[in-house]
């Protein structure tokens, strides 16, 4: 079911010096007068991921969606001795705590498959309801069970 919610030019934008400049390290989307999403916070590339979930904090009771360059350890099969090497893997979550409003649930579920065909080279969607889906810990164990 779509809601006819389509994604600005600019959240494209702004996806894409995220994933090919790296520009920001995060990018907060909402969707403004239920009609578009487009983007409401970008986060600086220095940021980390604790403190993308501070900023996360101000929407406890709002659904929003987020990008988030994620700084991964990959492993690396190299010989004998087993390594990795870090590169950014870029999420897209679906924030929906479940404090908000039943009709904007659906409108951010309705509208997520716009966001997920416009915004091409995600590596792993993740949906979450509270701090602890969300958490640092929680996207690393969705690395880890892959794609």
């Amino acid at each position: 079911m779509s809601s006819g919610v389509t994604v600005s030019t600019a959240a494209k934008t702004v996806y894409e010096e995220v994933k090919k400049d790296k520009k920001y390290r995060y990018i907060i989307y909402h969707i403004k007068d239920e009609k578009v999403i487009d983007v409401e916070v970008t986060g600086p590339r220095e940021a980390t991921y604790p403190e993308f979930l501070e900023q996360l904090q101000k929407y406890k009771n709002e659904c929003r969606y987020c990008v988030f360059d994620f700084p991964a350890n990959i492993p690396v099969d190299g010989g004998q001795e087993k390594s990795s090497m870090s590169v950014d893997r870029l999420i897209l979550m679906t924030w929906c705590p479940e404090s908000s409003k039943i009709k904007q649930k659906m409108l951010y579920s309705s509208s997520y498959d716009a966001l997920k065909k416009a915004l091409v080279g995600v590596y792993k969607y993740v949906q979450a309801c509270d701090f602890e889906e969300a958490s640092q810990e929680a996207i690393e164990d969705a690395f880890r069970k892959g794609k």
